[in-house]
């Protein structure tokens, strides 16, 4: 994950707080329930690149072999690799 903790929720704090003052929502629950559902989805969508780079770096092992005896940069294939993945997907990082 590219951000760490507590920027996640320093982020959600602040987008928590701003919507409320803003009058965009009107909360019918805890602030800290709106804090805690904003934290998830932002966690989550953040780990999609993990789970994704995990996946390829599997691809990539798969293939280990065949990417040593042709000499291929294993930096470029796996961008490509994740590249084709993130576009048969419809995933937007």
């Amino acid at each position: 994950m590219r951000l760490k903790k507590e920027m996640i929720q320093y982020i959600s704090q602040s987008i928590t707080t701003s919507m409320i003052k803003k009058g965009y929502v009107h909360p019918i629950v805890d602030e800290k329930d709106i804090y805690t559902a904003i934290t998830h989805v932002i966690t989550e969508d953040l780990m999609v690149e993990d789970r994704l780079d995990e996946e390829v770096k599997e691809i990539l092992e798969r293939y280990r072999d065949d990417i040593d005896k042709r000499n291929v940069d294993y930096r470029n294939m796996f961008q490509m690799i994740k590249k084709k993945l993130i576009e048969e997907r419809g995933l937007i990082l």
